[in-house]
């Protein structure tokens, strides 16, 4: 009888320890990257009960669910996101809640811990992008000359044609397109020439030349440019406008019979421009659109795999540490064995609700159990005291 009150105490105790295992997991149903744990019951030698001989983690992965944050990101697949503290050690996580601080740097937005990853030298560390926050100012050298134009228009003259010089300063040009009585071009027989003089905003002349086009209407070898060469911003500054490949109707034309639609498209240069929006892709390069439309590729996430993710150590929050015989493999995603990305996405937690109900449900079953085998234990005792007192 002594044995068997034991003994149910013993399983109310793992049975309350068990359900602190589910309590938790419960509680924590919503955090992101949280994985859950399983209680092991043992039996304890000689029939003396029994208890906790530890618990599991399950490292299966939680629904991937998508969010509003850019920066948010989640692995589909195998490996864990590399944070560093401030004194340099590392943690890992399945949790990609991050966010860019005032420095530029990827950091998770619960302890502030840097991201890891590679830079698009190659070079693994913190993932930054304070050097990438703006674009350089980049001269204009090309613009490109598309529409019709006819003789009956002449002159014709293109307005607000912006180029800027290397210093990111803006320049309104105007083209002004007229008729030509003679040609010093290699021009063929039934031709039509134009001269072309090119004006800043003050009027002043900053290139000229001639253009051709052929009785198709296409550009004429050797003359469907003119080349402005002037001192914008300090520094000498050619800039082509190309009239279309000579033969082809792609570009400018001078078709007779259509109406005059000539316009300018400037094809490079722009002032010192900043990030639009940002997002990682499928392999965990952050991709960066600026503010005029150009997309430029920056850091990647980095990845760390284990041979036994089991046997992590949580140590805060969703932060886990490998035990010292653990060796962390680190790479990119996509490649090996680690997963992709998914961005603007969060891993839920792993945890099972329906299957947390009903372990908890066969719990208080064995807790009730156990006590009511206390009970009847405490009862026995005592009628076999009450007897000795009798007899």
């Amino acid at each position: 009888m002594m044995q068997a009150l034991y003994n149910s105490v013993s399983g109310l105790f793992s049975f309350s320890q068990s359900l602190d295992t589910i309590s938790n997991n419960i509680s924590n149903m919503n955090t992101p990257g949280f994985r859950g744990s399983d209680s092991f019951f043992e039996n304890m030698m000689d029939d003396d009960g029994t208890a906790i001989a530890g618990t599991g983690v399950d490292t299966s992965e939680g629904q991937i669910e998508q969010t509003s944050t850019d920066t948010d990101v989640a692995v589909q697949g195998n490996g864990l996101f590399i944070l560093k503290d401030s004194q340099g050690n590392l943690y890992y996580t399945r949790s990609g809640q991050f966010e860019f601080n005032s420095s530029g740097q990827l950091v998770d937005s619960v302890n502030n811990y840097l991201v890891q990853g590679y830079s698009p030298t190659g070079s693994f560390g913190n993932i930054d992008i304070s050097a990438m926050q703006t674009l350089p100012a980049a001269a204009t050298t090309t613009v490109n000359m598309v529409g019709n134009i006819v003789s009956s228009s002449s002159p014709d003259t293109i307005s607000n044609v912006t180029i800027y010089d290397a210093q990111g300063t803006a320049h309104t040009l105007t083209l002004t397109l007229t008729t030509a009585t003679s040609s010093t071009l290699p021009t063929t027989s039934g031709s039509t020439t134009w001269n072309v003089a090119i004006t800043d905003s003050s009027g002043n002349t900053l290139g000229s030349g001639q253009v051709s086009f052929d009785q198709t209407g296409a550009p004429e070898a050797g003359a469907n440019s003119v080349t402005m060469t002037d001192n914008l911003g300090g520094a000498s500054q050619s800039v082509v406008f190309n009239f279309g490949t000579p033969g082809s109707l792609s570009g400018a034309t001078g078709i007779t019979g259509e109406t005059t639609s000539l316009a300018a498209q400037v094809q490079d240069g722009h002032g010192v421009v900043g990030i639009s929006s940002q997002a990682f892709d499928s392999n965990g390069i952050l991709q960066l659109t600026y503010a005029d439309g150009s997309t430029h590729a920056g850091p990647q996430l980095a990845l760390a795999s284990f041979p036994d993710e089991a046997s992590l150590q949580e140590i805060q929050g969703n932060l886990y540490l490998p035990p010292a015989n653990q060796t962390v493999q680190m790479g990119r995603p996509g490649s090996g064995v680690f997963g992709q990305i998914e961005g603007s996405s969060l891993e839920m937690s792993n945890v099972d609700l329906t299957q947390e109900l009903a372990d908890m449900i066969v719990i208080q079953r064995g807790y009730q159990a156990s006590s009511r085998v206390m009970t009847v234990s405490s009862d026995m005792l005592e009628q076999l005291y009450d007897s000795t007192r009798d007899s």
